[in-house]
């Protein structure tokens, strides 16, 4: 039994209020803590409002903290979120969800006792049916290109109507549209607006266009 969360449909209905906002979230690894206000401006501003930091540097977590003080019109949560004392740090930080590249059962028992949005990912038809089974109606789809992509996805939609999707993994400007042409997908998560070139450069301005261009992907 769950503490906070009353209903599956409640929990969905708090996840789609932060995925629904864009089609696409960029996938962040911010190194340098300083570039993190600007990326999100330049994001914000070309129209992803909601932002995830994976926890794969040493100053992911402050990243988000100053994100979520400075630029306030952001949803900022994290990725790459492992354990339950992750969880605990991001809403710490003042993080508004939390996205895993799988799903444990700690990590489930913590998501229930947390206010906290969480989405576990899965790649299989057993892990999708085990996140219903707690309570989830809302998942990433991870790796999703090496998962099956676009197919598999499509073969979930027969027997597991009440699932959506965030698939991430593989995905760039080109392969988006058909993730997004699904009826099952909510948004994409990807990385390619944000090349590595133009954040070493700190080119917010080519940042901002890449990112106005993926708003705009919506098929549907």
């Amino acid at each position: 039994m769950t503490a906070h969360w009353t209903t599956p449909e409640l929990r969905a209905e708090r996840v789609d209020a932060i995925l629904t906002r864009a089609p696409v979230v960029p996938v962040l690894a911010i190194e340098h803590v300083d570039d993190a206000v600007p990326l999100a401006r330049a994001l914000v501003d070309g129209g992803l409002p909601v932002l995830e930091v994976t926890l794969r540097t040493d100053n992911a977590l402050e990243a988000i903290r100053r994100i979520a003080v400075e630029v306030p019109e952001a949803a900022v949560g994290a990725g790459t979120v492992l354990t339950p004392v992750h969880l605990d740090a991001v809403r710490e930080a003042g993080g508004t969800f939390a996205i895993s590249p799988g799903a444990t059962d700690a990590l489930f028992d913590a998501a229930d006792a947390s206010m906290l949005p969480w989405i576990p990912a899965v790649s299989t038809a057993s892990e999708l049916m085990r996140g219903l089974e707690r309570g989830h109606r809302r998942f990433k789809f991870f790796p999703a290109e090496s998962s099956g992509g676009i197919n598999a996805l499509r073969s979930f939609a027969g027997p597991f109507p009440q699932a959506k999707f965030c698939p991430t993994g593989g995905i760039d400007a080109g392969k988006a549209p058909g993730y997004l042409a699904l009826g099952n997908v909510v948004t994409v998560g990807g990385s390619w607006m944000v090349p590595n070139d133009a954040l070493a450069a700190r080119d917010w301005s080519r940042i901002g266009a890449l990112a106005r261009e993926a708003a705009g992907l919506r098929t549907r």
